[in-house]
């Protein structure tokens, strides 16, 4: 009888999670969604792309939205039920019949597991594919259309070695009209001209009519050459903007399109290239050590099949200065492995500490709500809104940390877990020992008092 009482408890506060579970991930999806036409469909109009292009692109978009809407979605529902729950008096009434607020959360923490493995699961298994998929099909657009990435009016970066602005782009086409291109003390004006690729679509080529060439001197200010053209031909690296295909290996996807499986497989080789970067550093010193305190180089040792390349050089300014290019070379080496690794353990870490966040916040987000004694979905969304701030704030700047190599990947990516999730321990603890309340009272003061009275 006792567990089937329980039973029926447990079903009742996960029922109580439910509807504002369902209802703030869907109201967040919305927003996010929102946002990311307002950032990017003036980019997307106009650009000739079908409707269908337009919807495929938003839908691969929704991989990385689901990553941020879940977890702030759990905080808000735990924030809603555990808020609700107290402004009926359940709570209270659940504490006098002997249930702690430990036993309470239990099935949450218990449900918030479970979708924690789901989105640990996505994002090592859709999230990559939704990425590359993205990115494949942005890169075939850009092949296709190389304007795609041209705003009117605004000078674009996209262009390798070349800054460009253009007054007008046409959706049918690839022309443009208006075309202005400095490059230092260069500028290079158009009436028109047309943007294609080259044959294997390793080169972008400008074809600019109707235009001027401004040249200042450097050294002679006072220098200066006008020159008209009615075609002039300009050419650079494709770089970007090369397609590429789905089924290609995996090594040359970026670390957000892969799983943490195949990073710790790239990370382990990396690792192994180091160790080999690390031992020849050691040759090339242990090498000068012999032959500065020894004269000679033992043939049995390491350092001697590291100085085959400087030992022909009799005169030891020249094997010296071999020596310093052979080790600047080796660090600079060992530098880039280095910080690759690190980077590739940022993402690794991210996979599993976003997804952990929905345990986390349930932690944080079950005191707090019957602290509020509010259920309404304006309290639950500031809440967890500053809350949330707070959490992403800590996660990008110990991205930041880690990729500057300022501190050490796994503590950049779970920091703001473990200072969220102390919080929530310790909130739970008082809470479980003692009634404790968050009153808005206060808020009443900003209320002008006749309008108050009215109230």
């Amino acid at each position: 009888m006792f567990v089937y009482c329980i039973m029926i408890l447990f079903r009742h506060i996960l029922k109580a999670h439910f509807a504002p579970f369902i209802g703030s991930f869907f109201v967040l999806m919305f927003l996010f969604v929102l946002q990311f036409m307002m950032k990017f469909m003036d980019q997307l109009a106009g650009k000739g792309l079908s409707g269908a292009v337009i919807i495929e692109l938003m839908m691969l978009n929704l991989a990385w939205i689901v990553v941020l809407a879940v977890p702030m979605a759990v905080l808000v529902a735990t924030l809603m039920a555990f808020g609700g729950l107290s402004a009926n008096s359940e709570i209270t009434a659940m504490k006098a019949s002997g249930v702690s607020l430990y036993r309470m959360m239990f099935p949450v923490l218990i449900a918030a597991g479970i979708l924690t493995y789901l989105m640990v699961q996505f994002d090592n298994k859709v999230l990559p594919e939704a990425n590359h998929r993205l990115k494949t099909l942005t890169m075939d657009i850009r092949r296709k259309k190389p304007t795609f990435t041209l705003v009117p009016g605004l000078f674009s970066q996209d262009l390798p070695g070349y800054s460009m602005l253009v007054r007008k782009t046409f959706a049918e086409s690839n022309n443009l009209e208006g075309v202005i291109i400095p490059n230092k003390n260069v500028v290079i004006t158009a009436k028109r001209g047309v943007l294609s690729f080259s044959a294997d679509y390793r080169r972008l080529i400008m074809d600019l009519y109707d235009g001027e060439i401004h040249e200042l001197n450097l050294t002679d200010n006072m220098s200066y050459r006008n020159i008209q053209f009615q075609r002039q031909v300009l050419t650079t690296q494709a770089e970007g903007f090369d397609f590429e295909r789905s089924g290609e290996n995996t090594f040359t996807r970026g670390n957000r399109e892969m799983s943490a499986g195949e990073m710790l497989y790239i990370v382990d080789s990396l690792k192994t290239q180091g160790d080999a970067s690390r031992s020849r550093i050691n040759a090339l010193t242990d090498g000068l050590r012999q032959k500065v305190f020894n004269g000679t180089i033992a043939q049995k040792s390491d350092a001697f099949a590291a100085w085959r390349a400087i030992e022909p050089f009799t005169n030891l300014s020249s094997q010296l200065m071999m020596l310093r290019n052979g080790l600047d070379a080796e660090l600079a080496n060992y530098s880039y492995i280095e910080r690759t690794m690190k980077q590739y353990w940022v993402e690794i870490h991210k996979k599993y500490s976003i997804p952990v966040a929905c345990f986390v916040f349930v932690l944080v987000g079950a005191p707090l709500g019957v602290m509020s004694r509010r259920g309404g979905f304006g309290v639950a969304a500031s809440l967890s809104l500053g809350f949330f701030l707070l959490y992403w704030a800590s996660l990008i700047g110990g991205e930041k940390l880690a990729d500057r190599e300022l501190i050490e990947p796994w503590l950049g990516m779970w920091i703001a877990n473990i200072v969220i999730g102390a919080l929530g321990i310790v909130l739970t603890y008082r809470i479980a020992k003692e009634n404790v309340e968050i009153r808005f009272d206060w808020m009443k003061r900003l209320i002008p008092r006749r309008l108050r009275n009215e109230l």
